[in-house]
């Protein structure tokens, strides 16, 4: 049997590979969802945007679903934290998400063009909203959130939905929404062709340029945001105790894992290779290598932010020493093993699957498969 504390940071490296996953796969499905009002021009256009995701965008949901019973199990005190002091964010990301099931099953059911239209922009809704809301909830991140244990280690959040706007953290939210939409574009730009394709090339190289450039931006300030430090007090193989530690603040900390480990480097520089190898590629017409160098960029960018904050899950604004880490704010070390098992045998089953359903529905999708198939077709 593993250590515990060998454990925590598998775990660690787990819950990252879901959320890259998630951000890959249900991610281009947002980012097409974004796109829908803009690259679509008529009704058929759009149903052809509609198909390239449509057979296997709730499959994608599983990678969402697995990521948050991931940190519920292996996380709870995280879990249980963000999503009490994230409530009213997380209800504005599942009531954006309400839009796709029901938009895609009913928006062809009926020949009228506003009924379409109304669910072609709750499809835009379902794709723009959740990425936006996940990329400020990582610049609130990184700054701190406002919470803190009492004796008992009840969490108490003292913030506020707005206090969530702040200028660093919709910084990052430009970050995440570009990155899914440019990740959407570059996907259709792989399932289309003609002046579908063409609209998808020209915005790949918009939300591109978007991308690295905000991704840039956010590097340079972060190293003005005070970061977190753990001072003392921290066991990597002890019990999970938040209040058992001492943290401060300091300029600059969350560059210090950069400076100690200089090789950390290539996980940013991963991101902007893979954003500008995937801009040159969709643009040369090599989608399909352009699809997975923007998966690169994906990952180059959560790995970016999870490298500048470990071991920090989720830093405290209000009391430092609250702040959960990889090392304290875990599940026991049995539940730790048992879903390191379940991990081993079940995901290579997922993305075996996953990728035989993707084989079977590789191809372009073109406005004569939408007219030739007018009643199966979304």
């Amino acid at each position: 049997m593993m250590d515990y504390e060998t454990l925590k940071v598998i775990w660690w490296l787990l819950v990252g590979v879901l959320l890259v996953g998630f951000a890959v796969m249900d991610g281009h499905d947002m980012g097409v969802g974004t796109l829908l009002p803009f690259v679509g021009r008529d009704d058929t256009e759009r149903r052809v945007i509609i198909n390239t995701v449509g057979p296997h965008w709730d499959g994608n949901q599983v990678w969402f679903i697995t990521g948050g019973g991931a940190i519920f199990a292996a996380w709870p005190l995280v879990y249980a934290t963000a999503f009490s002091g994230f409530y009213w964010a997380m209800l504005a990301v599942l009531w954006a998400l309400f839009f796709r099931p029901v938009g895609f099953d009913y928006r062809s059911k009926i020949a009228n063009p506003l009924w379409r239209k109304t669910w072609d922009w709750g499809l835009f809704v379902g794709g723009a909203v959740p990425p936006l809301i996940f990329g400020v909830a990582f610049g609130n991140l990184l700054q701190g959130v406002p919470f803190r244990f009492d004796a008992n280690l009840v969490s108490y959040y003292e913030g506020s939905f707005w206090g969530l706007l702040n200028p660093f953290a919709l910084l990052a939210g430009v970050v995440s929404s570009a990155m899914i939409t440019f990740h959407g574009a570059v996907y259709l730009a792989h399932r289309t062709e003609g002046e579908i394709q063409q609209r998808a090339v020209r915005a790949t190289l918009i939300f591109g340029v978007i991308t690295l450039a905000a991704f840039a931006a956010a590097g340079v300030w972060v190293q003005a945001i005070p970061g977190y430090v753990i001072a003392a007090g921290a066991d990597p193989a002890g019990l999970p105790n938040p209040l058992a530690k001492e943290v401060v603040r300091e300029a600059g900390a969350w560059m210090a894992n950069y400076r100690q480990q200089p090789l950390l480097w290539a996980v940013p520089a991963l991101a902007f290779l893979g954003g500008l190898a995937a801009i040159w590629a969709v643009r040369a017409g090599r989608t399909f290598f352009a699809f997975w160098a923007s998966g690169l960029m994906i990952a180059g960018i959560i790995g970016t932010a999870g490298v500048a904050m470990f071991p920090f899950i989720l830093p405290s604004s209000s009391d430092p020493r609250s702040s959960l880490t990889v090392w304290d704010s875990v599940s026991s070390h049995l539940t730790l093993t048992v879903m390191f098992w379940a991990t081993v045998i079940f995901m290579p089953l997922i993305i075996a699957y996953t990728s035989w359903a993707y084989k079977v529905m590789a191809g372009k999708v073109t406005k004569a498969y939408i007219l030739e198939n007018e009643k199966q077709a979304y």
